[in-house]
């Protein structure tokens, strides 16, 4: 089959692309970057350059795809330290470029890569451009069958902890405690969304993807036993605090209220009511195989 992925080679899009090239697909990758395009190359795929902002590229290098994976980030819309941008805005533009590009190249099947929390319009932060993203392609005609893929938060964000372990010696949040959470590897995400691919579309469905439930504390322990500092905590602060704490250093306004939002929502299990609800099986990356990959980078990182 055609298939056109936007994304990309990124944590997803990389793994995503060798599966399917590997399975004998036509593969075209859609980037932003024209320094992406020989290692696109390399891969098997042939590379797209342009941008999701850009509905008649989109369009065009839609044409003729069997199927369509459709992807958006925080990181398409600006810098999360830019004051100035409207992140929910321009990714909403992105779903109706997405929509109008699928509609008028005549795409029949879509994958779409949403998030956890999309079920709603309420109490989840940042999020609530996926939830208005889906709205979006939902609004495409019925014949238009679309998958949306819905994982939990990455591993990976918790490379984010890394400073805060290294300087202050703790993991500090606006929730914690040891009631579980699903967390999910990127490698988990791209087998489903290969999977899904290569099954019957039908209609408008919704699949949650996660790797492994952990508590705020059983991560404290994974990740500090891995880097060599067992008696690693994971503090609470309120949520003023939080907030305050990411505006002193410099995080656009709409992004730290909405990453407190939903990191409150966490702390109630609100963000997690639809998934456990459609609950699925486990993928296989568990956190202790995260937990080598992060003690990695935290000890490789100088700053």
């Amino acid at each position: 089959m055609n298939i056109v992925l936007t994304g990309s080679i990124g944590n997803i899009g990389k793994p995503l692309t060798q599966e399917l090239v590997k399975k004998g697909h036509a593969v075209t990758v859609i980037t932003g970057h024209q320094e992406r395009k020989a290692a696109i190359e390399t891969l098997g795929a042939q590379a797209a350059v342009g941008s999701m902002f850009d509905a008649d590229f989109l369009t065009e290098t839609f044409k003729g795809a069997d199927i369509v994976y459709l992807m958006e980030t925080m990181e398409a819309a600006g810098d999360m330290f830019d004051k100035d941008v409207d992140f929910i805005s321009k990714i909403n533009q992105i779903g109706d470029n997405y929509q109008k590009a699928v509609k008028q190249a005549g795409i029949k099947r879509v994958v779409h890569l949403s998030s956890i929390g999309a079920h709603t319009d309420k109490g989840t932060g940042i999020l609530i451009f996926h939830h208005k993203v889906e709205n979006t392609l939902r609004e495409l005609p019925e014949d238009v069958a679309i998958k949306f893929i819905r994982p939990v938060g990455f591993y990976i964000n918790m490379f984010s902890f890394v400073k805060t372990m290294k300087y202050k010696g703790f993991i500090v949040s606006n929730y914690g405690g040891d009631t579980k959470e699903p967390w999910v590897s990127p490698l988990d995400v791209a087998q489903v969304i290969a999977e899904e691919i290569g099954q019957p579309f039908a209609g408008r469905s919704v699949r949650y993807v996660a790797s492994d439930e952990v508590s705020p504390n059983e991560i404290a322990a994974a990740l500090g036993k891995a880097i060599g500092k067992p008696d690693m905590k994971w503090n609470v602060i309120s949520d003023e605090q939080l907030l305050s704490n990411w505006l002193n250093i410099g995080f656009n306004e709409q992004v730290a209220k909405g990453f407190v939002e939903l990191q409150a929502s966490q702390r109630t299990g609100a963000l997690y009511e639809d998934y456990y609800r459609n609950k699925p099986a486990l993928g296989t990356i568990k956190l202790a195989d995260f937990a080598k990959e992060f003690a990695a980078v935290y000890h490789s990182d100088n700053e």
